[in-house]
């Protein structure tokens, strides 16, 4: 199915519905904006094959932008709203993108950015036009609203989030199927999850992201109504369920966690009944947390494991995680491996790195030596994770392997005591992770967040300390608690923790100054 085909039948049905605005983009609008962006597109110059990327807000044209390329045949490449300008530039060069489109509302991070846009690419601006940019609205307005001549499907080039270094983009090759033909990912999704006409989908994340993007986009294909929600907030995607009848949703845990904090007649004033499928991924849950859930919600909450990467997928089913509690599932794309570090594969219960066997090739986009350093001697790739199965075949995720910690010689994965202080009632946010230690090499810190400024303190310190250790091994315990007002994380709820490792690093002995810097990457 195509948008298309839905405007040609139902061209009244609401495409896309702004929460925070409450603007509708019909599935009649959408075709046609899609339309005129890709005949812009080929007015300058743009064939199959090349590239468009975009720095936007959840914005209610964005899904406009995305289909035109795809009807073009063009890699389209979304751009975090968060970066920097310089960091936009890096992109918008390591892409090659022939155009550029952002809006006045994040004007200030590409403000200084035009003297930086390559040559080769045409910049526009949305809902204005600052020097530099030419009315997006403008461009479009002349063009056809007819079809552009299409040679094949367009697919997005995602790019890293950069917490490990300059982002990295993963250019896949274009897909076979005709532009009305439904990729193989959004048949899947299809398949997992029910997507079809009848479907409304609640969007709780930046649509930069991956997953958001590329969930919308199949519930589009099938005909289906995306809810975006512009920010997330806890109470209002409730809310948000309630007025829309969504039936369809995507969450990550630390949403759940911001919902389960909620007071009692705040989670249960709102009418959820017609929600049939909610599914959440981007770092593992909490066990606890997810048993919370699934009393509150039901039986509907689904987890998937993947990447931008598309080397694999994996997917577990509500009943089948209460028979494998903490598994994010079995392969439903791609063989999955569990490979040691002598480089073979480990039997089951043994933890290792992560490999996927897959038709789709991962290439880092201009990184020959990082797409070498994915791969092994089989030609599987790894998006980096640790990891075992159980004996069923169903993958438990450990850590990243950037983060593990090695002290005294020992492997420490610090995700299961983040996950763990994450359930303590007074800690509102945490993140784990190692810092240096003259005997041992590395120890663990605990950076926090507390649910009450005015307890945070050695009181409490060691409270969470003895919490810990109550229920884990000593060696994974923080040796010592810092405490500061907020944490680094993406929109998404991923956390920075590169950013705040390298703080400690740097300055190891100063814990003030390291608050200090920390309080700076907030900023």
């Amino acid at each position: 199915m195509h948008p298309r085909d839905i405007a040609e039948r139902e061209p009244d049905k609401p495409a896309v519905v702004m929460t925070g605005s409450g603007a509708v983009v019909t599935y009649a609008d959408l075709v046609r904006g899609a339309n005129r962006a890709a005949h812009l597109f080929r007015s300058l110059a743009l064939v199959a094959g090349d590239g468009i990327a975009f720095c936007l807000e959840n914005h209610a044209r964005y899904f406009e932008l995305c289909w035109a390329a795809h009807n073009a045949g063009l890699y389209f490449t979304p751009i975090s709203s968060r970066l920097k300008a310089d960091e936009i530039a890096y992109i918008l060069e390591d892409c090659g993108a022939r155009v550029f489109v952002t809006s006045e509302s994040v004007s200030a991070a590409v403000g200084d950015l035009t003297e930086r846009i390559p040559r080769r690419c045409a910049p526009f601006m949305l809902d204005g036009a600052r020097r530099g940019f030419d009315s997006y609205e403008r461009a479009v307005a002349g063009q056809p609203d007819s079809p552009v001549d299409e040679a094949g499907q367009g697919t997005p080039m995602m790019y890293s989030s950069g917490t490990t270094g300059r982002p990295k983009g993963v250019k896949p090759p274009l897909p076979v199927e005709r532009v009305d033909q439904l990729a193989p990912l959004a048949a899947k999704l299809r398949e997992l999850y029910g997507f079809d006409a009848s479907a409304t989908y609640l969007s709780t994340a930046p649509l930069y992201h991956a997953a958001p993007l590329k969930f919308n986009l199949a519930v589009q294909a099938c005909g289906g109504t995306s809810v975006v929600m512009q920010k997330f907030d806890p109470e209002q995607a409730l809310s948000s369920i309630e007025r829309y009848r969504v039936t369809h949703s995507q969450w990550v845990p630390t949403m759940f966690i911001r919902m389960l904090r909620l007071p009692e007649d705040g989670q249960r004033r709102h009418d959820l009944s017609s929600h049939r499928v909610a599914i959440h991924s981007a770092a593992p849950c909490p066990v606890e947390v997810k048993e919370r859930m699934l009393e509150w919600w039901g039986p509907i909450i689904h987890e998937y494991y993947s990447g931008s990467e598309s080397i694999g997928l994996c997917a577990i089913t509500p009943e089948e995680w209460l028979r494998h509690k903490g598994s994010v599932g079995r392969p439903v794309r791609g063989a999955l491996h569990i490979v040691g570090e002598d480089g073979r594969e480990v039997p089951p219960g043994t933890t290792g790195l992560v490999y996927f066997e897959s038709a789709t090739p991962l290439r880092y986009h201009n990184d020959p030596d990082k797409t070498a350093r994915a791969h092994n001697d089989c030609g599987w790739a790894t998006m980096g994770d640790i990891g075992h199965v159980d004996r069923d075949g169903y993958l438990y995720l450990t850590d990243r392997r950037d983060y593990v910690i090695i002290s005294g010689g020992v492997n420490i994965y610090p995700q299961e005591c983040e996950n763990l202080l994450e359930t303590h009632p007074k800690v509102a946010d945490v993140a784990i992770f190692g810092v240096p230690n003259e005997e041992f090499g590395e120890e663990v810190k605990a950076v926090v967040v507390a649910h009450d400024p005015a307890s945070a303190g050695p009181g409490l310190e060691r409270e969470l300390i003895d919490f810990c250790r109550s229920r884990i091994s000593t060696i994974k315990c923080p040796k010592s608690v810092d405490f500061v007002s907020e944490l680094p994380r993406e929109p998404t709820g991923k956390l920075l923790k590169k950013q705040l490792r390298d703080c400690y690093r740097a300055a190891a002995s100063r814990p003030r100054s390291v608050i200090s810097n920390i309080e700076e990457i907030e900023q």
